[in-house]
């Protein structure tokens, strides 16, 4: 996977968002609560048309979706991209997805949850992203500074080659397998990974360290999308893994899953960490998508192996 050139720009003081709902609609108090918090932060941003729009579980229909992630990317005047939240949707907008126009204006994209798919195009099309916390779900209704810290370090392009991508204080993380691994960053939602397997979509994960989160499921169904990774191949193609949150139901023990770690991952014997806070969860630490990273499972440490961004702000 080569990156685009150009690669985007870093963002300064003052930066103009635009504001996007590719997927499920924000409840309006969250909505419109976006523009003051970027406004308290020295931001000025904009909310697309579909944001205001409903259909069903959908933001607005397809075709004004797609038109505001295109006009996100297309306008100048945006110096970023970011998502409101996610629910569903991403996927249906994968076939008319214009990457030659947002390959010619490369911008920062922020997401996670059902924003996977879109992150899995851009990032195999070469454009880096960044998994990490949403406007309507998480950076405007609560008040965590781990995570809106290191978002806007990223953002900032203050990490560059060489840096460690930072990890969450207090939450410690699990080495489940040693060693090293190098590769780019991909993934995000299981769920999304899983769904998108077998399509023109499908994440193709050679020599990537993957990462994986997901929130809401039993662990019989964590298993089946596991097994459709493993026998669609994925699982055998990657150096490495890194597991992110995984919000299992009231009443799972987390324990529940180490079974399964130990049945899909383990035997792929590349290194892998657990733990990792990013995903639904508070905080929800940002990772960089698209990018060379070295993982240090027996570390604990994600290493940066190339620079995001064309142009950095001084650190």
């Amino acid at each position: 996977m080569t990156p685009i050139t150009p690669l985007p720009n870093a963002l300064g003081p003052g930066a103009h968002i635009a504001i996007i709902a590719p997927a499920g609609p924000a409840l309006p108090e969250r909505r419109d609560a976006v523009l003051a918090w970027l406004t308290a932060r020295g931001m000025g941003g904009e909310l697309l048309p579909g944001v205001f729009q409903r259909q069903d579980y959908l933001s607005g229909p397809d075709e004004q979706r797609l038109a505001d992630l295109h006009m996100a990317f297309a306008e100048a005047r945006f110096d970023a991209v970011f998502c409101l939240r996610g629910g569903y949707g991403t996927p249906r907008l994968l076939p008319n997805l214009d990457l030659s126009l947002i390959a010619r204006h490369p911008k920062p994209f922020v997401g996670y949850s059902d924003i996977t798919a879109l992150h899995i195009a851009f990032n195999q099309a070469g454009l880096p992203t960044f998994h990490g916390p949403m406007l309507a779900s998480d950076l405007a209704v609560n008040g965590d500074q781990q995570h809106e810290h290191a978002l806007f370090k990223l953002l900032a392009g203050k990490l560059a080659a060489g840096a460690d991508v930072p990890t969450a204080t207090g939450f410690p993380l699990q080495t489940l397998r040693g060693g090293k691994a190098r590769g780019p960053l991909l993934g995000g939602n299981l769920a999304l990974v899983a769904a998108l397997a077998g399509t023109p979509w499908a994440l193709r994960g050679d020599g990537a360290v993957l990462f994986l989160e997901d929130v809401g499921e039993e662990p019989y169904r964590i298993d089946r999308m596991l097994n459709q990774l493993k026998q669609c191949g994925l699982l055998g193609r990657v150096a490495g893994v890194i597991l992110g949150d995984f919000a299992l139901p009231q009443g799972v023990d987390a324990q529940a899953l180490a079974p399964l770690w130990q049945h899909y991952l383990l035997p792929l014997g590349v290194p892998v960490l657990a733990g990792w806070r990013s995903g639904h969860c508070f905080p929800n630490m940002p990772l960089p998508l698209g990018v060379a990273v070295e993982l240090d499972a027996d570390a604990g440490r994600l290493t940066l192996l190339q620079d995001i961004f064309a142009e950095r702000t001084p650190a």
